[in-house]
């Protein structure tokens, strides 16, 4: 008899604070807001290049042949680029990819070894960008053989996002106010906000064997270059854009 009463006790004091809970949920009131999306942008002139050559040699009976051949190719190209860099400002010269292997062909099932390749990837980080054009042309001359890619930057991105990132909230903010004026309302408080920021360039160059292989041609034949290749970096576009919503009351 007891334990059924203590049984019943406790089931009674469940029921009570369920019965609390619902109350309290209903008698919470829903609060109202105003979700909207702003953004802001900016056009900068880019500051930084990387510009990557590849140096390829290759020799059908000797992998050593093809590497030490490779070396002294790759250290022209080097000793080009190092004297047309400046440190002071964060230049620098990188290797970013070296391969060396053997290269074989197939007939039927047999496989005859063709040649020994080896692939070497230099690298060059510079703000000398008005020296790009050169850069090319003297790093061909000497024997790179491809121009893989040209890519810009800004070295100021983060303070640029961050002020982007301002304008964009404080438009938001405006923007809000306005629309809970509208409507007899008040702002109290933000609910969420997304914040992001990005860029947008095309200026990435991938320069294709042929034309390397044309600019040599035209070295080997004592044809004159008045001017180095002309290179434009164009400009990059920087996006900013804030989702924000506000309780209002």
């Amino acid at each position: 008899m007891r334990k059924t009463i203590a049984i019943l006790s406790v089931l009674g004091l469940f029921a009570g604070c369920v019965a609390t809970q619902a109350i309290s949920q209903g008698n919470e009131k829903e609060r109202g807001y105003i979700s909207l999306s702003t953004s802001a942008n900016t056009e900068i002139s880019p500051d930084i290049a990387e510009l990557s050559f590849a140096v390829k040699t290759s020799d059908t009976k000797s992998m050593q042949k093809a590497t030490q051949q490779n070396k002294d190719i790759s250290d022209k190209v080097y000793a080009i680029l190092v004297g047309m860099i400046d440190k002071s400002k964060g230049d620098y010269i990188k290797t970013s990819d070296f391969h060396a292997a053997p290269v074989y062909t197939y007939s039927g099932n047999k496989r005859n070894l063709d040649k020994y390749e080896v692939s070497n990837r230099v690298t060059v980080h510079t703000k000398s960008i008005d020296k790009l054009g050169s850069m090319i042309d003297k790093s061909i001359e000497v024997g790179a053989t491809n121009v893989d890619s040209l890519n810009f930057s800004v070295s100021n991105y983060e303070t640029q996002c961050n002020s982007l990132i301002e304008t964009a909230s404080k438009k938001a903010n405006a923007r809000a106010l306005i629309a809970a004026r509208s409507m007899n309302a008040v702002l109290d408080g933000i609910k969420s906000m997304d914040v992001s920021c990005s860029e947008n360039s095309n200026n990435i160059y991938r320069p294709r064997l042929m034309m390397a292989k044309n600019m040599v041609g035209a070295v080997a034949d004592g044809v004159a270059e008045e001017s180095s290749t002309s290179i434009s970096s164009g400009v990059i576009k920087i996006f900013a854009n804030v989702n924000a919503t506000f309780f209002v009351k």
